[in-house]
This record gives structure tokens, C-alpha cells and sequence, in this order.
């Protein structure tokens, strides 16, 4: 079989088992090709099992694609969880998940050109574009440039799908730089024109609003929706974002730049436990940006972590905390403010201080929801916020410096805070300003970095957690950091699983 059509380096019969089991444990960790249809599914789809002799297996949708087969149109591919393989030892696996990374996130999609150049990902990540290709082509079967085709395609499908986005602006959001190519990307790819997959809508009058488009999320369970909600509602800052625990769900305001253009409004997330999803619906404002909300969204509520991997490594140590994600933020920047003002004061202290910056600089947001009225200061309007300001709010000189050099590195484009940026060269940079020191880096890195494996291990309640409140700073550290070695790559899983349980290993 050619390399580029070759299924996944998985176990075939224990992925049949899992496809007649429709586990949703598997879903989005593989594709199923049927032979006889020319339809690649998701594991979970409802249809009826196809015989083993008709299955194909691929890891990748792109895979999928590049060998034929076209994207179901009852289980939309497009909805399933991202695959992530982590890993800390294999400089293969660990680029490719860099470049994946890149590819997927719609603020890299280049509308300039029918392709983004290799060369320019390859510079990013340090390498040849050369070598970029070869590890595509012999670790995932296909090319970057398929790779990213299939990505963009399968966005601007849900948008086809799930908005009444015109067709024009479905191509400019899923980054294609014309509506012709875009149709000649689309009809060569699935055969179809992508009127053809929009769904037939009514309305009361021909002229009247649009409804805010919902949109479909799904994730690998178990996933502890209860945990996820606390965690941001114990953060809720006024005006900005408000969380119900009992209808489980959250809105709030976001502004986001994509390629230049800046789209502002709010969002609503509802959690639906049993079907393993979320209903995300935007306002007017944000759908010319929608694959960017989307993006946004699954890592703030980190709907692509894989629990088996997880829960396999921390189970031991954390038996009750199956299924627990990291909460990440909605903006990287803001979470970074947020991390400086809870240096070494209560999570409703910090949400006091960020409620009066947020109250007093925040810009007005006119078409939001009763409550929501503010969008976070961007990094421009704080870099030339004078000090007096910040302390007038209540913010010390230390930390008035921290978030102004912040925004100043942010604004200027020297600083990236989300899950596009190399940990460790950001954390370096992160340490190297003013007021910020490990712990804010690592917990920067945690939430916005989207990093796995960070590990603030002077945290007070992180020590308070692991008994070793008692001992001597420094041994204190020195022992924490010797526990969490078998974590390792899922340790700031660890660091969340253990703020929200007892003592973990309470000393005598």
C-alpha cells in the first residue's frame, strides 16, 4: 500500500471493536474509511457497522481524505475531538505535534496565497521545510499543504453546515483567498458544491436578523463538566463573563484579531453531558471569525485532552479525579494579566482587582447580553495606561510594572500566549520581564500555553496538597518535584487534580 494511503499504526481489530462499540473514548483518536460507500466516519457515527473486509483505518482525517474517502455527512468528521500525541522524548513526535498545532489554528491560515509557504512554518519551528515534509509524509502519510487543506476544508463544512454565513465569507474565514478557489478546493475534494451541504432554513420574514449561529463541540469522555465550571466561575469577573453550575453553561464577552481583522461579541456554551458535547452559539459580531472562536473554545475547556492517556498515569495518586481537565482562558493575554494579580493573594482577590481593571479600562461592548457589557482591555490600550491609573485601581507598583511590560511585549508582537508558542523559549521571556517570576510563568504556561507538563512547584497550595507544608522551602520543592517525575508529561493535569483534593500525602 502507498505510504500516503496507508491506515493508521494502530491495532485494526481492536479499532473494529471499538467502531461496533461506538466508544466515544475513541473519538477524533481515529477514522474509519468504508470501502464500499467511499465515506470515512468517526467511531461514534449511528449508522450500521460496515463489514471488517470494508474498514480502513486512518489517525488523521487528512489521511482519510487523501486516500479517497469523503467526510460523513451524518456523523460531520469536522465535530470530532483533536488528536494530540505528547510525548517528551521523541524530537519527531514532538515537532509534528508543533506543526499540527500551527496548522490548526485558524490565526496562521493565510488568505494571501492558495498555499501558506512551507518554508515560512519550517522557520517557525526552527527546521528545514524539507525535513517538515518528510516527517509528514512518513509519520502521518500526507504533506503539510494536505494536511491543511483538509483542516480548512472541514471548518469551512461546519460553517456550510451549522451558519447562514454567505458562502463568500465562509471561504475568507476558513482561509482561502477567493471564493473560486475555495469552490475548486471544496468540489474536487468531496464532490460536491458547498451550497449543497447548507442546510435549508426558514424564517419569520426574508429580512429579518439572523439567529445566533450553534455550533457543535464534542470530547473524549469522562469529562467532569462540574470541575470545569467551578473553576471559571470562581474567576467570573463581572460584566465580562457569567457561569450558571446548575443550567451548566457559560457566556461571555471575546474580542480576537484573525489576519488582521478584529471581530467583537459574546458566546454561549452549553455543556451537554450525556451526548459528550457542547452547543456553542456566537453573536453577529464573532461568525465572520467562527473557526477562531472554535479554536479558542476547545482549548479553553480542553475538549482535545485524551483522559485514557491521562488517567492512566495519574490514576494511582488521584483515584477520584478521572476525567479532570486544566481549564485554559479564552485569551492569552488575559489570562496572563490575571495570573500577575493573583500573585500571592486569594482567587477572590485577584477577581476584585481584574473586575476594576476590566470595569475601568475595559472597552464597551453595546450588543451583549443583560450583565455583559465590557471586553478585556487589548494589550495597546494597557501599554499606554500610566501607572497612576493601575494604582488607582489598587494594583502595587510591582505589579503594575509586571502587566505593563507585559502588554508592551504582547502588543509588539515579541510575546505569543497561546498554544502556538514553544514553552520553553516563552517562558524565558516570560521570567526575563519585570515582577514576573517562575510560578506566573508556569501557570501562564499551563492555562494559555496549553502545555501539559508545567509544573509550578513552589505553589503554596500545591505543597499544602503533597504534605509538605512543614519542610524547608527549598526541600519542600526538592521533594515535589521528585513525586511529580512520575506525572510526567501530564503534570499540570497533576497540579489541578491536586489543588482540588486533600492532602494527598499528609505527613505524620
Amino acid at each position: 500500500m502507498p505510504a500516503m494511503n496507508r491506515p493508521a499504526p494502530l491495532d485494526a481489530d481492536a479499532l473494529y471493536r471499538a467502531l461496533g462499540a461506538r466508544d466515544a473514548r475513541f473519538d477524533g483518536r481515529f477514522f474509519t474509511g468504508v470501502t464500499s460507500t467511499g465515506i470515512y466516519c468517526r467511531p461514534i457515527c449511528r449508522v450500521r457497522t460496515p463489514k471488517r473486509d470494508n474498514c480502513q483505518f486512518f489517525e488523521h482525517a487528512a489521511q482519510a481524505e487523501q486516500a479517497g474517502f469523503r467526510p460523513c455527512l451524518r456523523c460531520r468528521p469536522e465535530l470530532a475531538p483533536r488528536d494530540r500525541h505528547w510525548s517528551t522524548e521523541d524530537a519527531g513526535d514532538i515537532l509534528i505535534r508543533q506543526a499540527t498545532a500551527l496548522l490548526d489554528t485558524p490565526e496562521t491560515w493565510n488568505t494571501g496565497a492558495n498555499e501558506p509557504p512551507l518554508e515560512q512554518l519550517a522557520a517557525r519551528l526552527g527546521v528545514s521545510g524539507r525535513h517538515i515534509r518528510r516527517l509528514f509524509e512518513n509519520r502521518l502519510g500526507v504533506s503539510p499543504l494536505q494536511y491543511l487543506q483538509t483542516r480548512r476544508l472541514l471548518a469551512a463544512k461546519q460553517m456550510l453546515a451549522d451558519t447562514d454565513l454567505p458562502v463568500a465569507q465562509v471561504a475568507l474565514a476558513a482561509g482561502f483567498s477567493s471564493l473560486r478557489r475555495f469552490n475548486d478546493a471544496f468540489v474536487g475534494r468531496y464532490g460536491l458544491n458547498p451550497t449543497q451541504l447548507r442546510r435549508s432554513r426558514s424564517t419569520d420574514s426574508p429580512n429579518a436578523p439572523r439567529a445566533p449561529a450553534e455550533v457543535r463541540l464534542s470530547w473524549r469522555p469522562p469529562y467532569r463538566v462540574q470541575d470545569v465550571l467551578r473553576f471559571f466561575a470562581d474567576r467570573a469577573l463581572p460584566g465580562l463573563e457569567a457561569v450558571d453550575t446548575v443550567q451548566e453553561n457559560l457566556v461571555r464577552t471575546l474580542r480576537l484579531s484573525v489576519r488582521g481583522t478584529v471581530a467583537c461579541g459574546w458566546m454561549l456554551i452549553r455543556f451537554l453531558p450525556d451526548e459528550h458535547r457542547i452547543g456553542l452559539r456566537v453573536s453577529e459580531g464573532l461568525l465572520p471569525a467562527l473557526p477562531a472562536v472554535i479554536d479558542r473554545v476547545r482549548a479553553a475547556l480542553d475538549l482535545d485532552a485524551d483522559p485514557l492517556a491521562i488517567d492512566s498515569v495519574l490514576h494511582p495518586d488521584f483515584p477520584h479525579s478521572d476525567g479532570m481537565r486544566v481549564p485554559g482562558t479564552f485569551d492569552g493575554f488575559e489570562l496572563a494579566v490575571r495570573a500577575v494579580l493573583g500573585q500571592q493573594v486569594t482567587v477572590a482577590a485577584a477577581r476584585t482587582l481584574c473586575g476594576r481593571l476590566v470595569d475601568r479600562l475595559g472597552t464597551p461592548l453595546t450588543d451583549g447580553p443583560p450583565g455583559l457589557q465590557r471586553l478585556f482591555p487589548t494589550p495597546e490600550a494597557l501599554a499606554e495606561v500610566e501607572g497612576q491609573v493601575l494604582g488607582e485601581i489598587g494594583i502595587v507598583r510591582q505589579r503594575q510594572q509586571a502587566i505593563l511590560a507585559l502588554a508592551r511585549a504582547v502588543a509588539d508582537g515579541h510575546l505569543v500566549l497561546d498554544g502556538r508558542a514553544d514553552p520553553a523559549s516563552t517562558l524565558k521571556s516570560l521570567e526575563a520581564l519585570p515582577g514576573i517570576g517562575p510560578w506566573t510563568a508556569q501557570y501562564i504556561a499551563m492555562r494559555a500555553l496549553r502545555w501539559p507538563d508545567a509544573w509550578p512547584s513552589g505553589d503554596v497550595v500545591l505543597l499544602q496538597a503533597l504534605g509538605l507544608r512543614g519542610l524547608p522551602a527549598a526541600a519542600a520543592r526538592r521533594e515535589a518535584d521528585r513525586i511529580a517525575r512520575r506525572w510526567q508529561p501530564w503534570r499540570s493535569y497533576a497540579v489541578i487534580r491536586a489543588w482540588a483534593t486533600p492532602p494527598m500525602f499528609p505527613r505524620s
